[in-house]
């Protein structure tokens, strides 16, 4: 389920995120979504796309932060 474009990532994302920051995300899902591929590397029963979307958000909280708007803004 890898995201080749920022088109492709989920609406949620798209709509509240900045460019760069989709492709923070983006290109961190896929990498996690490669690194977790077997349960025994994850925590607890989290499914493989769950860790993936949880590295990624991780990722963009540290250049974002979400703004009374609801959007995200660079730090």
């Amino acid at each position: 389920m890898p995201y080749a474009r920022n088109q492709d990532l989920p609406e949620s994302v798209r709509d509240h995120l900045p460019e760069h920051a989709q492709a923070i995300y983006r290109e961190t899902f896929n990498h996690a979504w490669d690194e977790y591929v077997h349960a025994k590397d994850r925590r607890g029963d989290e499914s493989r796309e769950e860790v993936a979307h949880k590295v990624a958000w991780s990722a963009v909280k540290t250049k974002y932060e979400r703004g009374d708007d609801g959007d995200w803004h660079a730090k």
